[in-house]
């Protein structure tokens, strides 16, 4: 059996087991920009309210309490409800599903600035269950939180313990979900190309799958799942 495992691992293209095959030395201009996700139903937001008045301003950092707690084990922030909505503090309902963070962040200062709560108010948001999934031919299949919200295809990969040896480094698969559709995107972690794909960076919820190449489907197939 060790002698069969053997066989089907020498069987492996080494060009199949490292990535950026004959990319040569130089400057790649790729000039990627990190993709903004948009919120949706059941995001966890942190929301910050700032002012010259931080009396005043207090009033509006007070956590979504029932939001949190329905939001996983207590973290501070804003559940946005089924609905697409957020329960804020003197504005009431605000509604944040569709928007960017930049764009939620405009809404809520204007509705301040309006109602004349404030003067000047600076908002910040962040998520706080911004997260990609690794599955597959990996080390440490795992879901990975960041909390910069900046993770790319590699760093994930990375963080999930780099590929096996069995994995499909030319045909590694991201699922994406923009519009109520689920997008889909194979990857060549062998070409340059990726560093300029629009795909470099990751989308909170991205599921990113590598297959197995034959060797490990066919080793399985003997009793040798390594």
């Amino acid at each position: 059996m060790a002698l069969t495992g053997l066989v089907f691992s020498s069987c492996i293209d080494t060009r199949q087991a490292t990535y950026f095959n004959g990319v040569k030395d130089g400057t790649i201009d790729t000039k990627t920009p990190v993709p903004e996700s948009i919120i949706r139903p059941n995001d966890l937001l942190s929301i910050n309210v700032t002012s010259l008045n931080a009396t005043a301003t207090e009033f509006f950092n007070t956590p979504n309490t029932a939001g949190s707690q329905a939001g996983g084990g207590g973290t501070p922030g804003y559940l946005v409800n089924s609905d697409g909505s957020i329960q804020f503090p003197m504005l009431g309902n605000i509604k944040a599903a569709g928007l960017t963070k930049e764009q939620l962040k405009d809404r809520i200062r204007k509705s301040i600035e309006e109602r004349q709560l404030l003067k000047d108010p600076i908002v910040n948001i962040r998520y706080l269950n911004f997260r990609v999934t690794v599955l597959g031919e990996v080390k440490n299949p795992t879901v990975l939180t960041i909390p910069n919200e900046k993770v790319s295809l590699l760093e994930a990969i990375g963080l999930a313990g780099d590929l096996t040896i069995y994995g499909k480094r030319e045909n590694v698969l991201i699922i994406r979900e923009e519009d109520g559709q689920k997008q889909i995107k194979r990857i060549n972690l062998n070409s340059n190309e990726l560093l300029s794909s629009p795909y470099y960076y990751l989308k909170s919820d991205d599921v990113v799958y590598v297959e197995p190449n034959k060797a490990r489907v066919a080793t399985s197939r003997n009793g040798q799942w390594l």
